[in-house]
């Protein structure tokens, strides 16, 4: 029998083609609890990808089309006057949902994307001094467009933070390609996607996978990691402790996924770029020899030694 995270992936990788790293990775930060940041070009996918991965894990989904003149009341919701009662009535916004694709997050003002810090970080929203619970899970799935800065909002450093990975789907090669274009010609195949499984089940999944076993060894190779980033000439800001605990639990998930019940060094590899790239500001000195934090976190891996000890099961 095959387990259930298999088939859920087998599910997804039925509607986006070739990209089976891509949405492993998407199901490792679902389940560390974390959020996703696509950046890619219009027309890779991102938001069928969101559709399916809200059909497969049996989620409510919401999405919303970032514009310049998006509100935060049309994200968290606002409160209206009631006569009958006498008071203020909560009305839910796009955020009341497990999954929410925020499309285009950089196309919005800055107001506007930081009401979703909140929700992000405690899994809550606060209107006029209320604050209201987000259902369980709760995921953004958000996206940016890289080329063409026209009417675009960079996402401030305390917003990245609050993304778990970082990940970009690309174009896909021509073998998926032509498979893709053969599918689609007289079908979705978005519409014979299989839900595997229901909210209480992926619960279920995600509080076995933060159970996962993390050595001593394994959490100080993470904070030599950290601090080898924050030492670097380069970096103005490195890893973080947020970015440290957001590598432990996709670690965790990663583990998890590859049916193991602690975390091996392989997985703090997998996982590192993805966490950590976008978390990290360059100075002047890295954009002037075109030194990107990605070649930075490749770099940190070859640098820092891993665990000499391959003991890292629950003693």
């Amino acid at each position: 029998m095959p387990r259930i995270t298999d088939e859920i992936l087998t599910e997804i990788n039925k509607v986006i083609l070739g990209k089976e790293q891509q949405i492993r990775k998407v199901l490792v930060a679902i389940l560390a609890q974390g959020h996703v940041l696509l950046e890619d070009v219009p027309g890779t996918g991102k938001t069928t990808l969101a559709n399916a991965f809200a059909k497969t894990l049996g989620l409510q989904n919401k999405r919303v089309q970032f514009t310049s003149d998006t509100l935060p009341s049309d994200i968290i919701g606002f409160s209206v006057f009631d006569k009958e009662s006498g008071s203020l009535q909560y009305q839910k916004g796009a955020i009341i949902t497990n999954l929410l694709l925020a499309d285009e997050i950089n196309r919005t003002s800055s107001k506007t994307q930081s009401a979703l810090l909140e929700a992000m970080e405690e899994n809550q929203v606060t209107v006029d001094g209320k604050t209201h619970i987000l259902p369980k899970p709760f995921i953004v799935l958000a996206t940016q467009n890289p080329v063409g800065s026209a009417g675009t909002q960079m996402l401030p450093a305390a917003q990245l933070d609050r993304f778990l990975i970082r990940l970009s789907l690309g174009y896909p090669d021509r073998t998926s390609q032509v498979m893709l274009m053969r599918d689609r010609h007289t079908s979705n195949p978005l519409d014979h996607c299989r839900t595997v499984t229901d909210v209480q089940t992926l619960l279920k999944m995600i509080s076995e996978a933060m159970e996962v076993h993390i050595a001593d060894s394994i959490y100080d190779y993470v904070s030599e990691l950290a601090e080898e980033s924050r030492a670097n000439p380069y970096v103005l800001l490195g890893i973080s402790p947020r970015g440290a605990l957001a590598v432990c639990r996709a670690a965790k998930a990663n583990a998890y996924l590859d049916g193991r019940d602690y975390v091996i060094p392989d997985d703090i590899k997998e996982v590192f770029t993805d966490v950590c790239a976008h978390r990290i500001i360059l100075g002047s000195k890295a954009r002037l020899h075109e030194y990107t934090s990605e070649l930075l976190t490749e770099d940190l891996l070859k640098t820092v030694a891993e665990p000499a000890h391959r003991e890292f099961r629950v003693k």
